[in-house]
């Protein structure tokens, strides 16, 4: 590969509007190549990606050794440092990752809703691409080769902007994704990154609505409290990730320390961790003490209720000195870390009252053996994903059955939950008639 071909520099507005303005008319361009493809040729390109990841190996690494390097000079710490590595297992589950959304159903062209009208007329909705997708993210490299393979397969065009401290291996990704797509027949700016390390680049894509159809961020909360400030293209997104468990007054016991303890403990940082855990007063007396210990044992700081308090010391729970008060802010806060708020509620209302009031519709479970609990909180509670007897943390697409996804949304219109392919398409109707006429 030819020496990867991007900008330190921060640009003029006027040359940083021009060379956006750019990418957007060749994406536009580009995504009706994109949306025809057959589902042959976007397999050949995943395929080719794969194949051509593995044999620039070393080349991906001398460009990421850039990245690490500016990395290590700008005082960034080990975990972000990690988070950007492009190791030799790194570059095989890119490839591997590649090959799996190979093997996915194409969602493009199916036809669905098929209807005979009584004026003689047949509807019918027709899936189809979105257009053009532009995908904003930070540190880790692999997702511009998971963004882009997601698009590819989906018929859509794509915009990726990476994190600065990436733009090297971003860049020599991209010249990777535009090779395969050549190989395949299909436009080498069905896929661009933005060769820029210049920040105001996401003000301006998030401002193209004439050549980016939605935007994807995936990033920290202030990264996409800003775009939802800011942006005038739709996005695909969530702001937090504050799930819920209830555990319920007919729950069973035994299960639900073993699934709240999954929720929260088996990863802190993802956003399908949870972050409070809603008790019922009838069963909180057996089912806190042994939970609670759990969390202690593994360092979990305890932000807990007046309640929760009442109820572990008169059991005589022995880590009494390390709960803290839990205040309202508590209820309201995604924490991503070994913190957890607990809270002892009346009944299944008041639950279902909480989460609806201090969620972030994400996700949350019930733990109970009583279906008509189950089926009140799962139609009842407002969120992207409701669950049953089940850790949060299956809330993402390789667990739904999707393959893959580009992110999770806890927005209504659109997609909702963990985006796979589908979320990436939308409908169009198709109508047939025969010389049909409205009278």
């Amino acid at each position: 590969m030819s020496e990867p071909n991007y900008l330190h520099a921060p640009l003029s507005e006027v040359d940083l509007r021009h060379l956006l303005t750019e990418i957007g008319k060749k994406a536009r361009l580009a995504s009706r190549a994109m949306a025809k493809a057959s589902t042959q040729q976007k397999n050949t390109a995943l395929l080719q990606m794969a194949m051509l990841v593995r044999s620039h190996a070393s080349e991906l690494k001398v460009a990421n050794a850039k990245d690490l390097a500016q990395a290590a000079a700008s005082g960034n710490d080990a975990a972000f440092i990690d988070r950007l590595t492009l190791t030799d297992q790194v570059i095989e589950s890119m490839a591997v990752g590649l090959e799996q959304i190979v093997i996915l159903q194409d969602p493009i062209g199916e036809i669905t809703n098929l209807k005979k009208r009584p004026t003689g007329i047949e509807v019918s909705q027709m899936r189809v691409p979105l257009g053009v997708i532009g995908i904003i993210y930070e540190s880790r490299p692999n997702v511009t080769i998971d963004a882009a393979a997601l698009c590819i397969k989906s018929g859509n065009a794509t915009i990726l902007r990476g994190g600065s401290e990436a733009i090297a291996s971003n860049t020599a990704l991209a010249k990777i994704i535009q090779l395969a797509l050549e190989k395949a027949g299909l436009p080498a700016d069905g896929v661009q990154v933005v060769p820029t390390v210049d920040r105001a680049a996401v003000g301006l894509m998030i401002t193209m609505p004439e050549y980016i159809d939605v935007i994807v961020p995936r990033g920290g909360k202030s990264l996409i409290a800003r775009l939802m400030k800011d942006g005038r293209v739709p996005m695909i997104k969530h702001l937090d990730g504050i799930c819920h468990t209830y555990v319920d007054d007919e729950a069973d016991i035994t299960k639900s320390i073993t699934v709240c303890d999954n929720a929260k403990t088996q990863r802190y940082s993802p956003c399908n961790a949870m972050e409070s855990l809603l008790v019922h007063v009838k069963v909180a007396a057996k089912f806190l003490p042994p939970l609670c210990k759990i969390y202690q044992d593994k360092g979990v700081e305890l932000r807990v209720c007046r309640k929760t308090k009442g109820i572990l010391a008169a059991a005589g729970f022995e880590g009494m000195s390390k709960l803290v008060d839990a205040v309202e802010e508590d209820w309201r806060t995604e924490y991503l870390a070994p913190i957890l708020s607990i809270k002892v509620v009346d009944s299944l209302d008041d639950a279902i009252t909480h989460i609806n009031t201090y969620g972030s519709q994400h996700t949350d479970a019930i733990m109970t053996e009583n279906s008509s609990h189950a089926q009140q909180f799962m139609r009842e509670v407002d969120s992207a994903s409701v669950m049953h007897n089940a850790s949060t943390r299956f809330a993402d697409g390789f667990e739904y059955g999707l393959g893959a996804e580009i992110g999770i949304s806890n927005d209504k219109l659109h997609a909702r939950g963990p985006v796979g392919l589908e979320g990436l398409t939308s409908l169009k109707y198709l109508v047939k008639g025969d010389g049909s006429i409205r009278v």
